[in-house]
């Protein structure tokens, strides 16, 4: 541990993952807006920089790039060491990287689709658990983003949502046992939202633009202020909202082919 964060004057942060484009880029943004420090990380670095020279530029201090891949089993501890070696804590933790893949599970890569729990589970439930102390002394928060994918059954798109379903429950639970300590959790739950999500899932002939879609920049400030007020759960919209609750009241017979027929014409 550094000097400077044993005698308490470690600089507080905001670490997002995810961050090199759509909802997280945009989240750093808003964080940076409203006087955070930040520590972007994500794969790609060019784009991470990209990012924090937009930052820079807006009259905000430089954010630290961590140019990290979240699969990596030891990713968030390097993470955790990185902030210790600079002095920094974590006041803020939005773990917002991960990806999906569309097609019938049996015919997509194992290897791949393992990848994606590392990525959407292991890895967030590892930073989940990972700053709590910090979290607490610094009277933060934790903001998960999972999706509306996360109340459904997901034919086609089977680990994706299942792993979004795991973030929904994990992050409620951690809402609950958290709110002792005085940290604020949140899971963020967007649906369709344009971005490079799609070109990586393998989604084509995606409509850019319909009623549950809502943009990066308008989700990311609904879930910065739903994180802020102490929010339990955040979906953005309230036709997304709708589909929230008609999920939990329409027979998952009928949910299942409803989602299969959707994802067979991506």
């Amino acid at each position: 541990m550094s000097p400077d964060r044993a005698e308490g004057r470690a600089r507080p942060v905001a670490l997002i993952t995810g961050a090199s484009s759509g909802i997280g880029a945009e989240l750093a943004k808003v964080f940076a807006e409203h006087g955070h420090e930040l520590v972007l990380v994500a794969r790609r670095e060019r784009e991470l920089q990209a990012l924090a020279g937009t930052i820079e530029a807006s009259g905000r201090p430089r954010p630290i790039v961590l140019p990290v891949d979240l699969a990596d089993a030891d990713a968030p501890d390097t993470l955790k060491r990185e902030l210790e070696r600079r002095a920094l804590v974590a006041q803020y933790v939005v773990n917002n990287a991960g990806f999906g893949l569309l097609g019938p599970a049996a015919e997509l890569s194992r290897v791949e689709q393992l990848k994606m729990i590392d990525v959407n589970v292991r890895a967030l439930v590892a930073l989940s658990l990972a700053f709590v102390d910090d979290l607490a002394r610094q009277k933060g928060g934790l903001l998960n983003v999972a999706s509306v994918a996360g109340f459904l059954p997901g034919p086609r798109m089977a680990v994706y949502y299942a792993s979004k379903a795991f973030v929904v429950s994990f992050t409620e639970a951690l809402h609950r046992e958290y709110a002792a300590r005085g940290i604020r959790v949140a899971v963020l739950c967007p649906g369709p939202v344009p971005t490079e999500f799609q070109e990586r899932a393998g989604i084509h002939g995606e409509a850019r633009e319909g009623l549950l879609t809502r943009s990066a920049e308008e989700v990311a400030r609904e879930g910065y202020r739903g994180l802020m007020a102490g929010r339990r759960r955040i979906v953005p919209g309230l036709p997304n909202r709708l589909v929230t609750a008609i999920a939990g009241i329409v027979p998952r017979s009928i949910l299942l082919g409803m989602v299969e027929a959707r994802h067979a014409h991506r």
